[in-house]
């Protein structure tokens, strides 16, 4: 019996060793796994980029930076951060590979991501209980699933606030956007803000998303302009259809969602025609286009949203000299010269030097620095010793109270009681945009137009996606 108690002691004895052995060594330990006390945190920044549409490296590059900044003073709440990125590729294809790379590599969230294939990479990472933390905004599975937790308020917001801010100003507006399932939302939701001003619909012109010749898209946003209005069927609810060879027309369902329930058009106000263009990267060479043809400078007022135009654009095409002068701009957030972005300029400033992909005006870093924000909070919430994993990261998002951003979006917070009752976008909890327009070479604040929530807009639209 003696002899049994002893080797019964040796055992755990020798037992007790090896296992301190493993937690001194780190042996059997997989980076990357769920983020216990001390151990890392694993997470996803994807984005398309050297693609023939739009590209958005700067998100990828902010993730980067961050990583760097937050691992050089202390990590998050004791965790270090490890921060993968991958190249969506503008591809339903490509962000579905990416999620699957998040998957194997055992990522607690993706953060501060761009993909117009909301159905590609939601759906497994749903499966996987992986939250999607500060996408871009520009599918409609982002304000949809369950595990998506949008920080402003994607195209949504941004186009009812462009007709807001048209509606003001225009006589009629021409619509100049993508031909894909993204763009296909875009007339309803800027057609809900200009009927708001007593506006009649926007003109709705299509183009390809890889378009290298946008002159038949001008040519149309110029003939409707001189018409002193949008074109006759628009007011049934239907948009203007230039044919196949103009690539311009009518995305299906679209316009007749826009006239739903039999809306009659108001009648066209005073005030000069508005050509706005939600392209990309596509919406310099379409107003390029759209001023080589302007030969009777007619000199119709321009527009665009937060990441069509950027203040990098204005300073590459001149400037003060640029054609995008007294061009209007909505955007989700202040001003990059307002000093509530000073933090995140100062991170780039010393993790990123040299990285030309990272731009602190660029709508893209300026998503994926709040979206790391919002991480950090949240994983500070969590018990010192807890496991940090995907589902407990979600859990967490899910009963918070008001996630604070320094000022630079409303408190967010995604219970429940915080959803809005906005057709098609259900998971939209921050509709506030503001109203810059560019002077002298600057994107700035436009006068006497303060920022402003577009959900009660939203919720009168007809449901677009």
């Amino acid at each position: 019996m003696t002899d049994r108690r002893r080797a019964t002691a040796l055992s755990r004895l020798l037992l007790a060793s090896a296992m301190g052995a493993c937690l001194t060594t780190a042996c059997g330990v997989l980076p990357g796994g769920s983020g216990g006390s001390g151990g890392t945190l694993t997470v996803m920044t994807f984005a398309p980029m050297g693609t023939k549409a739009t590209n958005m490296p700067g998100m990828p590059g902010m993730a980067k930076a961050y990583e760097r900044w937050v691992n050089a003073n202390g990590g998050i709440h004791g965790h270090k951060l490890r921060v993968l990125t991958c190249n969506e590729k503008n591809t339903p294809t490509g962000a579905a590979d990416c999620a699957r790379q998040a998957i194997a590599e055992k990522a607690v969230a993706v953060v501060g991501s761009y993909s117009q294939h909301g159905r590609a990479f939601m759906a497994p990472l749903e499966a996987e209980g992986i939250p999607f933390i500060g996408g871009y905004g520009v599918s409609s599975e982002e304000f949809q699933s369950p595990l998506s937790y949008p920080v402003n308020g994607g195209q949504p917001a941004l186009l009812a606030g462009a007709g807001h801010q048209l509606g003001k100003a225009c006589a009629q507006v021409s619509l100049v956007r993508p031909d894909t399932l993204a763009g296909d939302t875009m007339p309803v939701l800027l057609n809900a803000g200009l009927r708001a001003n007593k506006m009649p619909d926007a003109s709705d012109i299509r183009a390809a998303e890889d378009s290298a010749d946008l002159t038949p898209q001008a040519r149309e946003a110029l003939a409707d302009g001189s018409a002193g209005g949008p074109a006759k069927d628009t007011a049934k609810g239907g948009a203007k259809d230039a044919g196949a060879g103009s690539g311009a027309g009518t995305a299906a369902g679209a316009g007749t969602a826009a006239g739903a329930g039999g809306a009659k058009d108001p009648a066209p106000k005073e005030g000069k025609p508005c050509v706005t263009a939600v392209l990309g990267e596509r919406t310099e060479t379409f107003f390029d286009a759209f001023r080589r043809l302007d030969t009777q400078h007619r000199d119709p007022q321009i527009a665009s949203v937060l990441g069509s135009v950027s203040q990098a654009l204005v300073d590459r095409t001149g400037g003060k000299e640029s054609p995008f002068e007294g061009a209007f701009v909505t955007s989700w957030y202040p001003v990059s010269t307002d000093p509530l972005w000073a933090p995140m300029r100062k991170v780039i400033t010393e993790q990123a030097f040299g990285d030309d992909t990272v731009d602190p005006d660029d709508s893209g870093a300026q998503t994926t620095w709040i979206a790391y924000t919002v991480l950090n909070e949240i994983v500070q919430r969590f018990k010192a010793d807890e496991d940090v994993t995907a589902r407990k990261v979600a859990r967490a998002l899910n009963e918070s109270e008001g996630v604070k951003t320094a000022g630079l979006t409303p408190d967010l917070s995604w219970r429940y009681q915080d959803m809005r009752a906005v057709a098609g976008f259900p998971r939209l909890v921050n509709g506030r945009v503001s109203f810059q327009i560019v002077r002298a070479g600057r994107i700035v604040d436009q006068p006497g137009e303060p920022a402003q929530d577009m959900t009660s807009t939203l919720e009168q639209a007809p449901r677009s996606a």
